[in-house]
């Protein structure tokens, strides 16, 4: 029992963080008949710029739970198409002829999403959600960890208390406090390039969709969210610094040279308070599991952000350990066996969209963030022409990034009717 604290609590699934991973995970097994605790340490979800999109699959499963007609009910945009404009080349992705229900991406604040799930969870008597509630470590007997430690910040005492649990799931993203207690290093593969993130208004006449200019030496992406454009401005890794100190208009300049259109409304962006930095990340861990603990989402295979996949690779591995491990869950028996099924059943998708991340690096982003070639003409990556001329190729493409490899569906025990 830890110090400070008057009594060690118990669950039987604790969930450390209550991101998109953490909140499905939550609510699939409460359907389950799971007792299960998700702990955010935050008060509330709204955090700004974070992953945004909701991909064809994950609007499948949300009208597998019951929830498809809640998610119509929010605030959202949708995207169907996608333009790409790459080194002189162009690729225009139509998700208009996905299978399924949904031809489309939506665009939600991740806040409204979060809040949606969680409530559908809090409905169930075996689901609580601690907010405010902070892991900062790990309980283990031995070499198995039977749960974890945990700081309320509503409690003006501040002390660290212990949760023991059958199993832990750390949903806590790339820098896991779960993973760091358990002395685990993912394996980094790199990336050229980091991110600013700022808005700019949109206009009712403007070009719709998403879409993307990727230059010798600038990239950005602007993502149509009715009306603002929330732009993801592409720098060479490590230089937020340098360029900052070159002041607001330059970046003001590098936005028009690619996106003139933008050049009556981009002197709104006054300073780089309004830039935020994205410190790009694509890693994985060699083994996601030990006895008593498990990793999903971004703690076991932080994602780069081109395609926007990592959202919907999140969820699809809380719908996979859900159905895995519910069963288990309930008896009280889960074995390291079990937790090895869950990555072997996730491995396969995960690799498959990190090797196109790593290959979309190297190929395409390292040649736009590649400052000595700033204003050259650069043939288009062959791969770009080839889908710029291949209907097959880009209809392949948009499927993985709106669908993806091996998509999850909910388990028969969590279905509802809308």
């Amino acid at each position: 029992m830890s110090a400070g604290s008057s009594e060690a609590r118990a669950t039987t699934c604790l969930v450390a963080g209550g991101g998109p991973a953490g909140v499905v995970l939550g609510l699939l097994l409460a359907r389950a008949g799971v007792d299960v605790t998700v702990m955010e340490k935050h008060a509330d979800f709204l955090r700004d710029f974070r992953g945004d999109t909701v991909h064809a699959s994950t609007l499948q499963l949300l009208d597998e739970l019951g929830l498809g007609a809640k998610f119509a009910g929010i605030p959202h945009r949708l995207i169907s198409t996608i333009r790409m404009e790459i080194q002189n080349g162009t690729v225009d992705l139509d998700l208009t002829r996905l299978p399924g229900a949904h031809q489309h991406i939506a665009l939600v604040p991740q806040w409204d999403f979060l809040e949606m799930v969680a409530a559908a969870a809090e409905a169930e008597p075996t689901f609580r959600l601690l907010r405010s509630t902070e892991v900062v470590g790990v309980v283990r007997d031995g070499n198995r960890v039977v749960g974890v430690t945990y700081r309320d910040h509503a409690d003006p005492a501040g002390l660290v208390r212990e949760m023991r649990a059958e199993l832990t799931v750390a949903c806590d993203g790339r820098s896991s406090t779960v993973r760091s207690a358990m002395g685990l290093t993912p394996r980094s593969f790199g990336a050229p390039m980091d991110v600013w993130w700022f808005r700019l208004p949109r206009r009712p006449d403007d070009p719709s969709g998403l879409a993307g200019v990727m230059r010798a030496g600038h990239a950005t992406i602007m993502i149509d969210r009715g009306d603002y454009y929330q732009i993801a401005y592409i720098i060479p890794k490590g230089s937020d610094t340098r360029l900052r100190a070159e002041g607001i208009e330059s970046l003001r300049r590098a936005l028009i040279g690619m996106v003139p259109w933008i050049a009556d409304r981009a002197g709104q962006l006054t300073s780089f308070d309004d830039v935020k930095l994205l410190d790009v990340q694509l890693n994985r861990l060699r083994r996601w599991y030990a006895d008593g603990v498990l990793f999903i989402g971004d703690a076991a295979h932080a994602m780069s952000p081109v395609g926007g996949v990592g959202i919907n690779l999140a969820v699809a591995d809380a719908v996979a350990t859900a159905r895995i491990l519910a069963g288990p869950l309930r008896s009280r028996r889960v074995s390291t066996r079990r937790l090895a099924r869950v990555q072997l059943r996730r491995w396969l998708p995960t690799v498959l969209l990190q090797s196109a991340q790593r290959l979309i690096h190297a190929k395409v982003i390292a040649a736009a963030v590649a400052e000595d070639r700033a204003g050259e003409s650069i043939k288009a990556p062959r791969a770009v022409r080839l889908a710029g001329r291949a209907v097959a190729l880009r209809r392949l493409v948009g499927y993985l990034v709106a669908i993806g490899p091996l998509p999850e569906h909910a388990p028969g025990y969590a279905r509802r009717r809308g």
